[in-house]
């Protein structure tokens, strides 16, 4: 019998507690790099950005529109790769940015369609943790996540080195040095610390039936995360929506019997949010809060998050307790958070 199944769910922990130490090495080891790059693509002026992902790295890209639209000021957008790998389009992407976002490097359509934009005059960039990569070799540029080999199915510490990855990337490209990233190793040990508080949440969700997760700004990438883990680890179905979406319809589905997670940024993202999340607890909807600890007490539970963070690198902290919610219902529920049915490492769409 293999350490995986005498032990469920013991590769994903390992890998979780391991994120401290990827957060660390990027700012120490990959951030010059980074700046260097990013150096070189501010020099060309780029028009817009693209972004291209699959999965978790899709939420991590959708991390990156927000902060390329707040930051830099710049329009960014997701791309939908069928228009290219199915439909043959071929748009005029002179000088304009596109960073395609994967942990392996090897999915057929993301090599193929940044293949294609380069030839169709795109700057393009791969964020992945893998360096000899397919995709790596087709872009012209390439950031190297540096979160060593990550076996699990679940991805967790490869999401986090994206987001910080991509932080360091948008902070060059607006000639910044990314002081609000120094602290994160730190503050991601202390929240890992506290999987007991994690574990006594996740008994709210082991006989649930369906999820639904919300925030605005930069949470909502959060959100999109959350729901993912959730629902490859512990099946439940999980609904993801921006606050203002939640509201224009989907709000009817909650009534008082409802388990709803709100991620609560610290900052614009949580003002806007606020509606939302009144109109919760009018319905009488089971609200576990993941934000500031005034937030946490306003609700039926939750975690609270370290303050004084700036808000465009709460994501990366963000998720660290909803990955161990995930871990903490899937042991509960009598499954392996390592592998996950159906699901492989590399996903081969084309």
């Amino acid at each position: 019998m293999s350490d995986t199944q005498t032990v469920p769910g013991r590769i994903m922990a390992a890998e979780m507690a391991e994120q401290p130490a990827v957060l660390q090495r990027i700012l120490d080891e990959g951030a010059p790099r980074i700046f260097e790059i990013a150096s070189r693509i501010a020099a060309r002026k780029p028009r817009f950005v693209l972004l291209t992902a699959r999965g978790t790295s899709d939420n991590a890209a959708l991390y990156a529109k927000y902060l390329i639209e707040i930051l830099l000021g710049k329009p960014a957008g997701l791309t939908s790769m069928s228009t290219t790998t199915a439909y043959g389009a071929k748009p005029d992407l002179t000088d304009v940015l596109v960073i395609t976002v994967s942990q392996s490097g090897g999915s057929p359509d993301l090599v193929a369609s940044t293949k294609a934009a380069r030839e169709a005059g795109a700057i393009t960039l791969a964020v992945t943790n893998n360096a000899g990569s397919p995709l790596a070799e087709v872009s012209e540029f390439h950031i190297d996540v540096l979160a060593g080999p990550e076996k699990a199915l679940p991805a967790t510490k490869t999401y986090t080195a994206e987001l910080l990855a991509l932080y360091l990337l948008v902070e060059g490209l607006r000639g910044g040095d990314g002081a609000a990233a120094k602290g994160l190793p730190e503050l991601a040990t202390g929240i890992l610390a506290r999987q007991d508080e994690v574990k006594a949440l996740a008994e709210r969700y082991r006989f649930a039936q369906r999820l639904v997760i919300t925030s605005r700004g930069y949470g909502y990438p959060t959100a999109r995360e959350a729901a993912l883990k959730l629902m490859e680890t512990t099946y439940i179905p999980a609904s993801p929506f921006s606050g203002a979406d939640l509201l224009h319809g989907p709000l009817a589905m909650v009534d008082n019997v409802s388990p709803v997670i709100a991620i609560v940024p610290d900052g614009k993202g949580g003002e806007a949010l606020q509606p939302v999340l009144d109109r919760l607890r009018g319905r009488g909807a089971d609200l576990v809060v993941v934000g500031q600890q005034a937030q946490v007490e306003a609700a039926s539970a939750g975690f609270a998050l370290p303050a004084g963070v700036p808000e465009e690198v709460q994501p990366i902290l963000e998720i660290l307790p909803l990955q161990l919610l995930a871990y903490e219902v899937t042991i509960a529920r009598g499954q392996d958070p390592d592998a996950p049915r159906a699901l492989a490492k590399v996903t081969e769409t084309h």
